[in-house]
């Protein structure tokens, strides 16, 4: 196979190997390293073994990905503060026209769902991302996972049950919640906490993630009361030097916040019956470099 045509094929596959790679690991970093790995594995390989580029870009991204999530679940442990993923613009692209492949790809990478997957095992993550979010079909996730496709299908099962259990079943209209973020991001931004306890649920929770490298909670603040009063709090030590720009993150609204025009944190939220139930903030620098390029 010639050199453009080699390019041409994994190109034509990048996007989808970068959502599975993103899904599995939940940084985009994290994800572009797995991906290059792969296309350096891809260029290497005996094209006699290659019958279905595809799959084989899907097995060789899958198994780099599971490597990588074993090692970082490990410094995970010793992270400073709640973990959320690296946020992300999303954009599907034209290959995914279908109007319900773009709500499973957009159900999958939320945040609440990213945050669910933490909490499975590296086999089972693998087997949901790769049923779930891009629907291959059992007898390929187990060649790719080298599993037999009973164990996949139990697997698939398991992570089933663990995700729907774990993530929030909020049946939101997309205008409701890009509303209600911007009515959040002005009672936020004034402090009023008249306001903000109008929007919040009773039992709102506040997750914030600095990585230790930044100003955030480093536990998790629940209740309308307490979360109301930190954001009142926080706008209050704020200067003017600030810029908001609503962009949509991992398939939702979100607002970016930016200091003297470098990425500064990213707010989104989840709702239920017009209030909001959940509020993720990213201050991890290490995980906006990219945010801003969206």
């Amino acid at each position: 196979m010639a050199t453009d045509t080699l390019t041409d094929v994994f190109e034509e596959h990048r996007p989808m190997l970068m959502g599975v790679a993103y899904r599995m690991l939940g940084r985009a970093a994290d994800a572009e390293d797995v991906v290059q790995e792969a296309w350096l594995r891809w260029t290497a390989a005996d094209r006699d073994d290659v019958r279905e580029p595809r799959a084989f870009l899907v097995r060789i991204t899958t198994r780099l990905a599971l490597d990588r999530l074993r090692q970082v679940q490990a410094r995970r442990e010793s992270y400073v503060g709640p973990w959320l993923p690296e946020p992300v613009v999303t954009d599907f692209g034209p290959a995914v026209p279908d109007t319900a492949e773009r709500a499973m790809l957009a159900d999958s990478v939320s945040v609440a769902v990213l945050v669910v997957l933490e909490s499975l095992s590296p086999l089972e993550r693998a087997v949901f991302v790769l049923r779930e979010a891009f629907g291959f079909p059992y007898g390929e996730i187990a060649t790719a996972l080298d599993r037999s496709e009973a164990a996949v299908r139990q697997l698939a099962g398991r992570a089933r049950r663990h995700v729907d259990e774990g993530r929030p079943r909020y049946d939101v209209d997309p205008a409701e919640r890009r509303d209600l973020t911007e009515r959040f991001l002005a009672a936020a931004a004034g402090g009023d906490l008249e306001q903000l306890l109008d929007l919040l649920a009773p039992d709102v929770r506040l997750v914030g993630d600095s990585g230790g490298k930044s100003k955030a909670p480093l536990r998790i603040i629940e209740s309308a009361d307490k979360v109301g009063r930190f954001l009142a709090a926080v706008s209050q030590d704020a200067d003017n030097l600030y810029e908001f720009r609503f962009m949509e993150f991992n398939a939702g609204p979100a607002l970016l916040v930016l200091a003297d025009g470098k990425p500064d944190s990213v707010f989104q939220i989840e709702v239920q019956d017009g209030r909001i139930q959940c509020v993720y903030i990213v201050r991890n620098p290490d995980k906006l470099h990219a945010v801003g390029n969206g």
